[in-house]
């Protein structure tokens, strides 16, 4: 065993109830690195071609890293990976909190999950060892209630608990993995694979902590840390709200699904507001001094349990919706957290069928006699306590996400999506950072806002931080916002390689992203020589990054992906309406020659097809043909 590591994957078959475990090499940990890379690994190697996402076939990976649970800021994540339900390609959902450290002290690095149980059972992890235990009383609890009932039952407060509610139980497509009540991994509906499986949870808990190789290096890091957590004061005293105005005032906050950048309501929906009205206190995930998270309350209304919403929150259940309601806002959060679900999806799925239904495509009838137009934070929170138990017609519709309930009704309501490969957009927006347009397309789970750097970050007038920071990625031509030519292709596509590098690390983005946060890349880079001992570059940790990308795109291509699929909503070529936006829309042939430049960078083929050259000089030609 080497250092960072437990050298222990633990593999769980639900169908038969076995339990076993594998220890890896240490060349493996250095391949992979844990998270994201790693659990594609499993992925690719167990599940079939043509698995249903909702079958025994499809494998649920849990993993953290070879860094989670050291205590440097924002080194407690973990990524869950399957097929994903909603899109039917590669699912990847990442999470922060306080149960990724438990896990790696409890002794594993990962958790494989395989087949489905005959029964509702959860998971134990206690120092090294696993058992499988009945979870029939906790099957239809939310999420704070199965918290509670299994550290009551097991007689110990400090088990950390991830699992499902009621929409992982009834298989809602964007479904959550949420532990603490209020940490998700989000998106692709990786939630909804574990409600398959009849997996209600897993607790664990441990003092198994790792050895480092150098300590004293990562004190280093550490006290450098706590030095400069002024320079993220915003995000520290307004949470990631704090880019509601900006967002608005550069025509990039997504309105009315997507119609408009700018929305006349946002100065309640901002952290400065939010602060000053519900705000109860700042949280933190393990280690991190940076208290990045918001914990609010609205008497008789919002839990501070349930957390507070984050921006991407915020614009979905708001903005998107036409809802300037903070309370019903974070009332909304605290509904998808216990039932589990993704905010982004349910609430970009809620305004797409706002817009549906103001234009006449769904009628009284199908959303069971709601007044479901813009701007009704009563319907939106109905909505959404419909889809999170698949009640009613349109709970049954919307479960399905916007993409296959559009599909059902047919007509112009494809044209009002807002989706690549069937996930919802984020509230980022292409037509203002125009590099979006590129990331949103091909990204391999569908359109996401944290697998590349933003434009502004890399944009002529751009902090001296920033520019210093994306130039030890060889980055060192900022073009304007609004251009997607080869410079800002190649931004693009060098960020993402970093950005895949964290995830399969479970590095916070918020503390280890390239450009703004608390520290950048060659501060990673330190990191990991001080934690493993390996004497690692830059260049082996982007090639980690880049390993990670070509896996999932892999597993597409085999599942039937390619070029088709790296297409953008007709929505995002239409003009924006108002603010600082307004008449901008992105631009086929320079969004088609973005991608053609990018398939050429990476290596890759017409289709978008890792080439068998390419996977081989990754080290993944065991990859099949």
């Amino acid at each position: 065993m080497g250092y960072g590591y437990n050298g222990k994957i633990l593999h769980v078959n639900l169908t038969t109830g076995s339990i076993d475990v594998e220890e890896p090499t240490d060349v493996f940990y250095r391949t992979y690195v844990g998270g994201s890379a790693l659990g594609l690994y499993y992925v690719l190697k167990n599940v079939p071609k043509g698995a249903d996402p909702l079958g025994p076939d499809n494998v649920l990976v849990l993993s953290v890293s070879v860094l989670t649970g050291v205590p440097v800021h924002g080194l407690s994540r973990s990524v869950a990976t399957a097929r994903s339900p909603l899109t039917g390609l590669i699912g990847d959902a990442q999470a922060g909190g306080f149960w990724p450290a438990e896990l790696k002290f409890s002794g594993f690095d990962a958790i494989v999950l395989k087949g489905q149980s005959p029964r509702p059972v959860y998971l134990w992890i206690n120092n090294g060892r696993a058992e499988l235990r009945d979870a029939s009383h906790l099957w239809g609890l939310e999420n704070l209630e199965t918290m509670q009932q299994i550290r009551s039952e097991l007689g110990d407060e400090k088990i950390e608990v991830t699992g499902i509610g009621p929409a992982g139980e009834n298989l809602v497509r964007f479904a959550s993995i949420v532990s603490m009540a209020n940490r998700a991994h989000g998106r692709t509906g990786m939630g909804a694979v574990m409600g398959s499986k009849r997996l209600k949870a897993i607790a664990v808990r441990g003092d198994k902590r790792p050895a480092i190789a150098d300590q004293e290096a990562v004190r280093r890091i550490t006290r450098w840390g706590v030095d400069h957590l002024g320079d993220v004061d915003g995000l520290a005293k307004y949470g990631t709200a704090n880019i509601v105005g900006s967002q608005d005032a550069a025509g990039g906050l997504p309105t009315r699904n997507f119609t408009s950048g700018t929305f006349e309501g946002y100065e309640t929906l901002e952290g400065e507001y939010m602060a000053e009205t519900i705000l109860k206190e700042r949280d933190t995930c393990y280690a991190c001094g940076v208290k990045c998270k918001r914990v609010v309350e609205v008497k008789d209304r919002v839990r501070p349990e349930y957390g507070g919403p984050e921006y991407e929150t915020i614009a979905t259940l708001g903005s998107y919706c036409g809802i300037a309601d903070l309370a019903a806002v974070s009332e909304g959060n605290q509904i998808c957290n216990a039932l589990g679900m993704d905010t982004i999806s349910a609430g970009a799925t809620i305004a797409w069928a706002m817009e549906c239904y103001e234009k006449g495509l769904l009628t009284a009838s199908d959303v069971d006699g709601l007044d479901l137009r813009f701007g009704n934070a009563d319907a939106m929170l109905a909505a959404l306590r419909a889809i999170g138990r698949r009640q009613g017609n349109l709970g049954r519709l919307l479960a399905e996400g916007s993409a296959r309930a559009a599909a059902k009704i047919g007509g112009k309501a494809t044209d009002l999506l807002i989706t690549v490969k069937g996930q919802e957009m984020p509230a980022h927006m292409p037509q203002v950072k125009r590099s979006l347009a590129l990331i949103y397309a091909v990204n391999p789970f569908g359109a996401d806002h944290m697998s590349s750097e933003h434009d502004p970050n890399y944009n002529p007038d751009a902090e001296e931080t920033k520019r210093r920071r994306l130039a030890y990625l060889g980055l060192l031509n900022p073009q304007p916002d609004r251009v997607l030519n080869a410079e800002k292709v190649r931004f693009t596509y060098y960020t993402e390689l970093f950005y895949s590098f964290l995830d399969s690390a479970c590095m916070c983005q918020f503390d280890w992203g390239p450009a703004w946060t608390l520290y950048g890349p060659e501060e990673a880079n330190e990191l990991v020589r001080a934690v493993t001992g390996w004497n690692v570059s830059m260049f082996e940790l982007m090639k980690v990054g880049e390993r990670r990308l070509n896996m999932m795109r892999a597993f597409n291509a085999r599942e039937g992906a390619g070029r088709a699929h790296d297409r953008l909503p007709k929505r995002l070529f239409e003009p924006l309406k108002g603010g600082a936006s307004d008449g901008v829309a992105c631009d086929h042939g320079e969004t088609e020659r973005a991608i053609d430049m990018y398939y050429q960078m990476a290596g890759w083929d017409n289709n978008g097809t890792p080439t068998r050259g390419k996977l081989a000089e990754l080290g993944l030609d065991w990859i099949p043909g």
